[in-house]
């Protein structure tokens, strides 16, 4: 599951992940992502720090509570060692990522983290 509110980006991931060869859902906002990861339980979930509605790491706190074996990556403009980033880690966080994430490294954590192998 991508969880991102800016819509240009979720065009462009989604086209690439799609291409590739995974099956992925999208949500806008952190309260959507943690309905929808209710819902679905996806292998990993790509989440943007900072949206509207719910952040990232309070949805990353709520999925936690629903599955504490999900698999959660934070793309964040924040340095990695903020400490919001360093208790998310502590707290089962994948993996905390700087913007911007580029393809190379969001095809290498979607093969990494879930079961589907990259078409070439």
């Amino acid at each position: 599951m991508l969880v991102e509110d800016d819509l240009d980006l979720i065009s462009i991931y989604q086209e690439i992940l799609k291409v590739h060869g995974f099956n992925l859902q999208i949500a806008e906002n952190g309260k959507e992502a943690v309905e929808k990861f209710n819902q679905i339980n996806p292998s990993l979930v790509i989440m943007d720090g900072e949206m509207p509605v719910l952040n990232g790491y309070e949805a990353f706190k709520q999925i936690k509570d629903i599955n504490n074996n999900a698999k959660v990556v934070i793309v964040t403009g924040y340095e990695k060692s903020e400490p919001k980033n360093i208790e998310a880690i502590k707290q089962g966080l994948m993996k905390v990522i700087s913007k911007p994430l580029g393809v190379d490294e969001l095809l290498s954590l979607a093969e990494k983290y879930t079961e589907v192998k990259i078409k070439t």
